[in-house]
């Protein structure tokens, strides 16, 4: 219907026979519907936001339920192998009794503190995921020389190389201190390097390279190993995501997770760029301005 101004508004119209003395005539009844009408878009809006909410909300349920599955998965696996080894261990211990069966004994002896250190670690990392979720990590920023923390992390790891591996220690960083949480460094810097150890063959080389400008300390990793496949890479931070080639090595998917997220948290990133076959390249980066 048109109003006296030009506008115009929705109208229900009734039409009604009725009579006028002896003449018989149709009385229309318009009724102005504007706000009938806002009413029922804005309730068509409403459901049709509550319906994607709704679907959103069964997919998410669905994606957690997913994940759910995976992780209790993951660590059934994860610990069911290291245990089965302790138990193992303890088994054969019991058999050498003899003063010179010492040898065999602290063989197992290692072996289970091995395990029980692999399975701690593993129980740190789920410790930090519930943290991060909460909010709850306090970070400690203090300064420390570079080469000490890269000196400490390359001995933690150096119990894994496979025979003939080399670990490449990076040049020229005697001079360098940084302020940043040194545990969280040591932290993403052994799991990175674990990675590199992990899926590159033997005698194969691991380099670590430091590059430091005013603004930012790149510390990067670089290996000979299997690599990411590309379809796999955009998935690689992705929580207990592991790349379809290293299905059948042993590991959780959460390392790179937790650590880039804390070192995102300390205003850093990690990043990388992998070829199949060839390697991998991750790169660290540290904010290091005064600013």
């Amino acid at each position: 219907h048109t109003r006296k101004d030009g506008s115009t508004y929705p109208v229900d119209v009734h039409l009604q026979l009725s009579m006028i003395g002896k003449t018989q005539v149709l009385v229309a009844i318009v009724i102005d519907i504007t706000e009938l009408k806002n009413y029922t878009e804005n309730l068509e809006k409403t459901v049709e936001l509550r319906t994607q909410q709704l679907s959103d909300a069964l997919k998410a349920e669905k994606k957690l339920n997913e994940l759910k599955t995976k992780f209790l998965s993951l660590v059934s696996h994860e610990f069911k192998t290291p245990l089965t080894s302790i138990l193992t261990s303890t088994s054969l211990l019991s058999k050498y009794t003899l003063t010179e069966q010492q040898e065999k004994r602290n063989k197992h002896i290692e072996s289970i503190k091995s395990k029980v250190k692999y399975l701690n670690a593993i129980l740190n990392d789920f410790l930090s995921i519930e943290r991060l979720e909460a909010g709850e990590v306090k970070y400690n920023l203090t300064e420390f020389s570079l080469s000490k923390l890269i000196n400490e992390v390359i001995y933690s790891v150096s119990g894994l190389l496979k025979e003939g591996q080399r670990i490449q220690y990076p040049k020229n960083i005697d001079g360098i201190t940084l302020t940043f949480d040194e545990r969280i460094l040591a932290l993403s810097l052994s799991n990175l390097l674990n990675n590199a150890i992990k899926y590159s063959p033997e005698g194969s080389n691991i380099e670590i390279v430091v590059n430091e400008d005013p603004k930012m300390l790149t510390i990067t990793i670089i290996d000979e190993g299997l690599g990411i496949p590309e379809a796999d890479q955009q998935f690689i931070f992705d929580r207990y995501f592991r790349a379809s080639n290293v299905l059948i090595t042993q590991g959780t998917g959460i390392g790179l997770n937790i650590a880039r997220q804390h070192i995102k948290n300390l205003g850093g990133e990690i990043t990388f760029v992998s070829t199949v076959e060839e390697g991998s390249k991750f790169s660290l980066f540290i904010p290091t301005s005064k600013e």
